[in-house]
């Protein structure tokens, strides 16, 4: 392919992670001149932190420099409302090519070609690639995802190369508006919502460029480094959120799927339930973790009537004998084997929501975890009505709550029961008064979960075995109100045999890679190395299919938000 011939031009973009008295990587000066190498790449834009400091000798030094083909933007963070508006006035070409990691990533001149010439056939505002990946010997194609107008998430991953259209940038700007100069972190988030508002969003599901990584035993832990560069924020913290969150709504009121504070009314409970409360807990094969977590709801000192119903996928560890054995002295121990055989996690849920013994209100409790008090179902059920307590001559029992899902918070902790470095995840994100909205941009809602059952009973749990709470999570509250306790009241345990551990591999049933190991390995950790290459994209696959789930899901629901609003 004759790059002569290519009238478009590119100006590249990378972060600049290195200060005056450091080495800068020959990986990435490489880079550098590979890509300026190109005759599309009319310029590169080194993204610093600071620039009163002297820059790294390599750069001083670089020819490039001085002809000013090589330019430097200063910024505390590289995707701030300020960094997207410098880059975008700094690049006099009909393309940027983003490449935001400090990753040794190789693009040859065929794959820039092979992005811009799909750009220029189909109108795309950015498009990004499948890519592969290079550790020594070892050479995986990871896939991505597609787009679609449901990826409101913030983490949506692009992978290490995005080129976007400036004409298709100009346009959005100047129709919705330039990107906010005071922005920390969500510079780039609002240029790419306010493109797919008008342009596609396209992956190619073409491998376009290597990302090699390190051997583990060379691996220098520059990572760690990069963070006093650049300011790439705290998802956890209340500033971060709230500006995605001003981005995101922005954005839901452009396409018309913003939702204000009118909810539908709630209808009152009919029919007989024969408790208040319900725990409701799907397992199989889960004997090392059913005791506690069932114990941890027998053990409940509400004041109201409960009962736990335990929803048994034909397990063959020795659960089921466990439920059966326990059930005969806990008489609101309900053990449910299912007739079907094939079951997801959402499709047994049904079981239990839709089943004579449930109750007014459904509590959700994974096998793997357990209850961190003894008051957890007062608290969540007093919620309900934004009172203290609740018992069985409570007044307002037969009368609709003020909402129809009650959302607690957690702590992650290990087998041990002893926390880890996650800690205690709330969401202080999901706020009562935009709660409903900033759900299209989470990935999960939390846990622990209480729902309110002459609703949840007009959905049901698709019967998938990821992402079916999230489902009807945003079904809910698409109309109804959600409340929300910030107090950890549940144990959520991380271990090899936790589902999040394992590797469905396109299964409804997690598998544990370790129990797949040939009898008598002892190398297990060098087995497993081994099986990396297989594995690697087997669980990336998995993960795409979850995240891709999820996206669908939003996408569902941003159109229904979109349709009511006429």
């Amino acid at each position: 392919m004759n790059t002569k011939e290519q009238t478009t031009t590119v100006t590249v973009v990378l972060p600049c992670m290195w200060g005056p008295d450091e080495s800068v990587p020959e990986q990435f000066l490489r880079q550098l001149d590979s890509l300026m190498s190109y005759s599309c790449v009319a310029r590169v834009l080194l993204v610093r932190a600071d620039l009163t400091t002297a820059l790294p000798a390599a750069f001083e030094a670089h020819p490039a420099k001085k002809a000013g083909e090589l330019r430097f933007i200063e910024t505390s963070s590289w995707l701030a409302g300020s960094a997207i508006a410098e880059l975008l006035e700094n690049s006099e070409t009909d393309i940027l090519l983003l490449m935001p990691r400090t990753a040794d990533v190789g693009i040859e001149v065929t794959g820039i070609e092979r992005f811009l010439s799909t750009a220029a056939s189909t109108g795309a505002g950015l498009v990004y690639s499948n890519f592969r990946q290079i550790r020594g010997s070892e050479m995986i194609e990871l896939h991505l995802i597609d787009y679609r107008p449901g990826s409101l998430r913030e983490s949506f991953d692009f992978g290490d190369v995005l080129f976007i259209s400036k004409a298709a940038a100009h346009s959005v700007l100047d129709k919705y508006g330039s990107v906010d100069t005071s922005l920390r972190w969500a510079g780039l988030y609002d240029l790419r919502l306010k493109l797919a508002t008008d342009f596609p969003i396209l992956r190619i599901p073409e491998p376009l460029y290597t990302r090699r990584l390190p051997e583990p035993s060379t691996a220098t832990g520059n990572s760690k480094k990069k963070k006093k560069y650049f300011d790439f924020g705290d998802a956890k913290s209340q500033s971060y959120q709230l500006e995605f969150e001003t981005i995101a709504n922005t954005h839901l009121r452009r396409v018309g799927a913003y939702l204000n504070s009118e909810t539908s009314p709630l209808p009152p409970p009919e029919g007989d339930f024969p408790v208040l409360v319900s725990v409701i807990m799907p397992v199989r094969d889960r004997i090392d973790t059913i005791a506690a977590a069932v114990d941890s709801a027998l053990n409940q000192s509400a004041l109201f009537s409960f009962n736990v119903i335990v929803v048994d996928d034909h397990s063959l560890d020795g659960t089921t004998e466990f439920l059966q054995e326990r059930a005969k002295t806990h008489p609101n121990l309900v053990h449910k084997i299912p007739q079907e055989i094939g079951l997801g996690i959402g499709g047994l849920l049904n079981e239990a929501l839709y089943a004579p013994e449930c109750g007014v209100y459904l509590v959700q409790l994974d096998s793997d975890d357990l209850f961190a008090a003894t008051d957890v179902l007062e608290k969540m059920l007093a919620k309900f009505w934004d009172t203290t307590s609740v018992d069985n001559n409570f007044k307002q029992r037969n009368a609709p709550p003020n909402y129809a899902l009650v959302i607690g918070a957690y702590t992650t902790v290990d087998f041990a029961l002893k926390e880890t470095r996650q800690g205690v995840i709330h969401h202080p994100e999901f706020t009562t008064e935009e709660g409903r909205n900033t759900a299209l941009r989470m990935d999960g809602l939390g846990a622990p979960r209480a729902y309110y059952v002459p609703v949840l009973r007009r959905f049901g749990f698709p019967n998938t075995s990821y992402g079916e709470d999230y489902a009807v999570c945003l079904r809910i509250s698409r109309e109804y109100n959600i409340g929300r306790l910030f107090e950890s009241l549940y144990l959520r345990r991380r271990w090899d045999g936790n589902t999040d551990r394992s590797l469905p591999i396109g299964s409804i049933r997690s598998i544990d890679v370790k129990e797949m190991l040939p009898p008598g390995t002892e190398n297990v950790a060098g087995f497993l190395k081994s099986l990396r290459p297989l594995l690697l994209p087997l669980m990336t696959a998995t993960n795409n299919g979850y995240n891709s789930y999820k996206d669908w899901l939003r996408t569902v629901e941003l159109q229904a938000r979109m349709n009511s609003h006429g």
